[in-house]
Order: C-alpha cells, then structure tokens, then sequence
C-alpha cells in the first residue's frame, strides 16, 4: 500500500472528545503528517487494491487501518491504547462480558506489564480471541441460521 495516509481513527471518536491516536508512519522510510479528520472510510476507499476487494478484505484492511494509526512509531500499540480501542472500537462484542473469567484475564494482562507493547500480529489474536468468547458472535450464528 503506497502513499501517506492520515494517521486518524474513525470521526466517532473523536467526536466524543476521546484522545486521539499517536502519529504513526505510513511507512517504515518516513512517518506522514496528515489532518485528523480523515475517516476509516475514506482511507480505505483511498487504497486502490480495495476498489473491488471483498467483504472479508476490506475488514481485515480496516483492522489495519485501526491498529496503524493509533500505534506509536515503532509501529507498537500500547496496552492502554489498545484497550482503549478495544473499550471504543469493539464494544458491541466486549459489552456485558466482564462476568466471563477469559475476558478478566485478557483485560488483567493490558493493565499489566503496561511498558511492553503489541504488534499487529499480537493485536489481531487478541480481537479474534475476544470474538470468539462473545456472546455477539453466538448472536450473528443464531440469527443467520434462522434465515
């Protein structure tokens, strides 16, 4: 993926005067500078290889979008940044979870060890883990098996 893209998250956020992401490189030559108000949406409809890409491509393109802008330089995402994004960007499957003991663990192991950091690799286990564990995705099986 060539090009600066804006290192942003989605306009919801900061619209509800949450913080918004460190500055992240576009690349690993020189990091971009661009206006915050750029959406997901519109980075993405900004990549070429999209134009035509599936469902299934474009969402895994805007978990990268996500974790790329609000990571540090390094190209890391902080544990606190990463829970954040997981408290505002993946609520609908994290809502009413926390009686659930693996949901515990996972949230315990961001607020621990707070100095060491994610990799995107790290970052996409935790949301499938988490998704797994959701009583949303039992709710999208339960609904499409009915139709």
């Amino acid at each position: 993926m060539g090009g600066c893209m804006p290192s942003t998250q989605d306009h919801e956020i900061h619209s509800r005067g949450e913080p918004g992401p460190s500055e992240a490189p576009a690349s690993t030559s020189a990091p971009c500078k661009m206006p915050k108000s750029v959406s997901i949406s519109k980075q993405l409809s900004s990549i070429k290889a999209l134009k035509k890409g599936s469902d299934l491509e474009k969402a895994i393109a805007t978990i990268a979008l996500i974790f790329r802008n609000s990571s540090d330089t390094d190209g890391k995402l902080g544990k606190a940044t990463a829970k954040n994004l997981l408290q505002t960007q993946f609520r609908n499957f994290t809502e009413r979870e926390e009686s659930k003991p693996t949901y515990r663990d996972i949230l315990s192991e961001l607020d621990e060890h707070t100095e060491s950091k994610l990799d995107f690799e790290d970052f996409v286990i935790l949301l499938l883990s988490l998704t797994i564990m959701s009583d949303l995705l039992q709710n999208i099986w339960n609904e499409n098996v009915m139709k």
